[in-house]
């Protein structure tokens, strides 16, 4: 069964709202009525309406400041207005307020449903689109990371089993490491992929303002709630709130999520009741909690109710041998983005980024290759394409991997692997067990590398 859709009909001539009432029933609309435009915000604000017919000049409030009043409210319904004093300047202006379309009155039932039918297909085509970006953004699955490191690898099948449950997790890790990249992985692999995705940095936010946008607010919570506001936990009912850099929630806020997260409820601010939300909560930080803990910074048991599950993400130097894998990724996605396809780097180039110990991780990385392909010439980004940085890294003394000659990005990472294990062995004195540890991967990995690279 088509479910019918809503229309406020907003007008303070009685007889016209009747005869749109009749008029819109019979071409199978569910029909409301307001009198005038305050009236038909607070309507609004909870009646879901998929459009609204509104006139220009009514009292206490017309057209105009409600149109105004919904873009602050956060209305979704499609405006349409309608005015017998009609001038195309009114139209203008109520265009560049909001309103999807103007008419005049009189009117007659064909135009009425002329418009209509054209504000339906606008509002299909946005829910199309919205669909496809949703499509879009839950491809940020775990094919997305890129790695060959094994201690990533054993994170990724952490991951698969994670996702299914609503068990709360902390990811813990540099800055530009991929937290954000492992939150929508935990979300899209698992059983609330259909619901939303909700990010929010802590420490983005002013303290004052960040329990608001939290939990959201009531009208006349404080001086300029001047309409109820939702919070992004309720934003995120049925899915997944992400809340990174944790450790800069204020003390007193961290108080009340301690409070959401065993009791499955939300408050407004300035609310009477609470409300239940669904929400598996995945936080992220860059900092040690439990140094912030122990400095009375952040609070212990908040620290252990966000720490059911932790999972520390490895820094990019400690994962080296993914250097090859992620230049050939970002080339090829910023190459196809800027008209460059194809260019690979120089072995000298590559040398140098294997060498770097990038103190911004994967994200530093990604920056590095974007400006490369600004400043290179031709199908191969050299050392002149690199930041200074990175060149003056690589000419200190120290023995760069030898890499072979061509610009085979499967050959430079094997040919890095080899060396790092060989410096591995030499370091403990040929002790494998020490030598994977080194190398951040299991004993038994190590064992299939040094037969795969004939070094046993």
């Amino acid at each position: 069964m088509i479910e019918k859709k809503k229309i406020l009909v907003v007008d303070d001539e009685e007889n016209l709202r009747h005869m749109l009432q009749v008029l819109l029933k019979k071409q199978g609309y569910l029909v409301e009525q307001a009198p005038d435009g305050a009236d038909a915000l607070t309507k609004a604000r909870e009646g879901n309406y998929s459009f609204i017919l509104c006139d220009i000049r009514m009292p206490v409030m017309d057209g105009k400041s409600f149109l105004t009043a919904c873009t602050k409210a956060g209305v979704g319904a499609t405006v349409i207005m309608m005015s017998a004093y009609g001038t195309v300047d009114d139209a203008i202006e109520c265009m560049k307020l909001g309103a999807y379309d103007y008419i005049s009155k009189p009117f007659n039932s064909d135009e009425v449903a002329l418009v209509l039918k054209k504000a339906e297909e606008r509002e299909r085509l946005k829910d199309e689109n919205r669909r496809l970006r949703e499509e879009v953004g839950r491809g940020s699955t775990l094919s997305e990371i890129i790695t060959r490191n094994a201690r990533m690898s054993e994170i990724m099948q952490l991951v698969k089993k994670l996702s299914e449950h609503k068990t709360t997790v902390l990811i813990q890790g540099e800055s530009g490491t991929g937290k954000e990249l492992i939150a929508r992985a935990l979300h899209n692999c698992g059983s609330r992929r259909e619901g939303p995705f909700v990010a929010v940095n802590c420490g983005a936010i002013p303290a004052s303002l960040l329990e608001s946008e939290l939990f959201g607010h009531v009208r006349g919570a404080f001086t300029d709630a001047s309409y109820d506001k939702v919070g992004l936990f309720e934003e995120a009912d049925g899915g997944t709130l992400f809340l990174d850099e944790i450790a800069e929630l204020p003390l007193p806020l961290q108080v009340k999520l301690l409070r959401v997260l065993q009791e499955g409820e939300i408050r407004r601010v300035g609310g009477a009741a609470a409300t239940k939300v669904d929400v598996r909560v995945v936080s992220a930080t860059s900092r040690d909690l439990v140094q912030e803990v122990a400095d009375g910074k952040f609070r212990e048991d908040l620290y252990f109710r966000l720490n059911v599950f932790a999972l520390s993400l490895p820094p990019l130097r400690a994962r080296i041998e993914d250097v090859p894998l992620l230049v050939e990724h970002f080339l090829q996605k910023y190459g196809a983005l800027m008209g460059k396809p194809g260019v690979r780097p120089t072995p000298e180039a590559l040398q140098a980024l294997v060498h770097y110990r990038w103190p911004g991780n994967v994200r530093e990385l990604e920056n590095c290759m974007e400006r490369g392909l600004v400043l290179c010439e031709g199908g191969a980004l050299g050392l002149a394409a690199l930041p200074e940085v990175v060149r003056e890294e690589a000419g200190l003394g120290r023995s760069l991997p030898e890499l072979p000659d061509s610009l085979s990005i499967k050959k430079g990472a094997e040919a890095l692997e080899r060396r790092l294990i060989v410096r591995a062995l030499e370091q403990t004195g040929g002790n494998r067990t020490h030598a994977a540890r080194l190398l951040e991967i299991s004993h038994r990995a190590l064992l299939y590398k040094l037969k795969e690279y004939d070094l046993g």
